[in-house]
């Protein structure tokens, strides 16, 4: 008995390995693109600004910045004016650099995942196969106890 079954990979497969997982910083390169100088230059602006924006350090230092303008705002005895200090000087400023540092916090947790499913994938691709040579393992076998049967068939007296 011959297998009807030949195994043939997924194109998705060629496709996965050569991407690898998906990251942040590869999207970012995919909405970023440096094909110009001009590309470049922003996109290393806007990874710097970030960057130095994005640390709990700045939020400190924008923080004590903030204070620096407190005592005018409690001076005025305005509760308009102490709110709009409140909402627009001091959680502006310090609010920004911690939704950025979460940002980068979930980013990174978000690249581990998604590692960790890519590895996941390939781990299940190999089970996969496995189960595959396994299935054509017992194919044949089935084939060879069939073709002992036929055999067995063929030599019984007919009649």
């Amino acid at each position: 008995m011959s297998t009807s079954f030949e195994y043939t990979p997924h194109a998705r497969v060629e496709e996965r390995a050569k991407a690898g997982p998906p990251t942040v910083s590869a999207a970012a390169k995919s909405l970023h693109p440096q094909d110009r100088a001009i590309n470049r230059f922003n996109r290393k602006v806007g990874l710097g600004i970030t960057t130095s924006v994005g640390t709990m350090w700045c939020a400190y230092a924008f923080a004590v910045l903030a204070l620096v303008s407190l005592p005018a705002a409690l001076s005025s005895h305005d509760p308009i004016i102490i709110v709009a200090w409140i909402a627009q000087t001091f959680l502006q400023l310090v609010l920004l650099p911690v939704i950025i540092v979460g940002q980068n916090i979930q980013a990174a947790a978000s690249d581990s995942r998604a590692a960790a499913t890519y590895e996941d994938a390939g781990a299940i691709l190999a089970e996969a196969q496995q189960i595959q040579a396994h299935l054509a393992a017992q194919d044949q076998a089935i084939g060879a106890l069939l073709d002992k049967i036929k055999s067995l068939e063929e030599a019984l007296p007919r009649g």
